[in-house]
């Protein structure tokens, strides 16, 4: 349905976000809507000459994919088990290794262990086709840092796990401001409050950044499984990330296994902004100390 406008309404209780979204049949609760954009592209017929493959962004609300081979993935098996089509969606970034022609209409093969490109982890090596009209191929300009000219130490992130809101910062400038959510402050197991999911409070960070990322956890009544999380950029351990979040519209609500959800363009600003700086041909970087990474400040009161 289309998005008009966005206002503040009262009406949902015990939750902070209030925001409504006004269209042609109503307001509605701005949560449950999943704000995209339709920009089909004019694909390319021919894998780019001398490269393995490539990198893609969905710029429309979905794509169904076709399977090739056997399906060996947690979210695949899922989907088969409630008959739900495989799709990717608005704002996910996938590597691209084949390219053909179906029907008159050029498609991209989706290889979702990237043949070892530095986006295999978790992955199950599956693979699938899609119309390539649905993906943007993404270049170096895409990725490009953003004020590399500023001093890395002068930069860092101010998360605040109270109100739900992340603030980047050039010394004592704020450059950049957005919602998140980060780890829920109880255990779905028991239904109880519980720090079991919460984000580490204190001072992160950014050790390890991958375009994009394979994210399975857990059993099958609490656990998850999610393909091609886009513009992953790890604070601490090598599970809890800022990262873009496709499947909700909830910022500014506590809703994560840990993570800090942000939605996918908030999540590539902060993944082209902070260091150590992805090229597309690097994929992923990961640094360790005497050497790190912008500093993350989590901070937290809990009223």
């Amino acid at each position: 349905m289309e998005w008009n406008r966005q206002v503040i309404g009262n009406v949902i209780g015990g939750l902070t976000n209030q925001r409504y979204v006004e269209t042609l049949n109503g307001f509605i609760y701005a949560s449950v809507l999943q704000p995209t954009r339709n920009l089909p592209n004019t694909p390319i017929t021919e894998k780019p000459a001398g490269q393995p493959g490539f990198w893609v962004e969905v710029t429309v609300p979905y794509v169904d994919l076709t399977l090739e081979g056997v399906v060996a993935s947690p979210w695949m098996q899922d989907h088969i088990l409630y008959n739900f089509p495989p799709r990717l969606y608005y704002g996910q970034v996938v590597w691209i290794d084949q390219v053909r022609t179906n029907n008159g209409f050029p498609e991209y093969r989706w290889n979702e262990d990237a043949n070892g490109h530095g986006y295999g982890y978790g992955a199950s090596g599956e693979f699938f086709w899609a119309d390539g009209a649905a993906f943007k191929v993404l270049t170096e300009e895409d990725v490009a840092p953003i004020d590399p000219d500023v001093d890395p130490n002068e930069k860092r992130i101010e998360a605040d796990l109270d109100y739900q809101t992340l603030s980047c910062y050039e010394g004592s400038k704020e450059v950049y401001f957005c919602r998140m959510s980060s780890g829920l402050n109880y255990d779905p197991e028991t239904g109880q409050l519980s720090d079991k999911l919460a984000t580490p409070v204190g001072n992160l960070l950014t050790h390890w950044k991958i375009i994009s990322l394979n994210m399975t956890a857990g059993n099958f009544q609490t656990g998850y499984s999610t393909p091609a999380v886009p513009w992953t950029t790890m604070i601490s351990g090598d599970g809890i990330s800022i990262h873009g979040a496709f499947w909700h519209n909830a910022f500014g609500e506590k809703r994560s296994h840990g993570c800090i959800n942000l939605a996918p363009e908030d999540a590539k600003w902060i993944f082209r902004w902070t260091t150590p700086y992805i090229s597309l041909a690097q994929c992923e970087q990961r640094v360790s100390l005497p050497d790190h990474g912008t500093t993350v400040v989590t901070s937290e009161v809990k009223f």
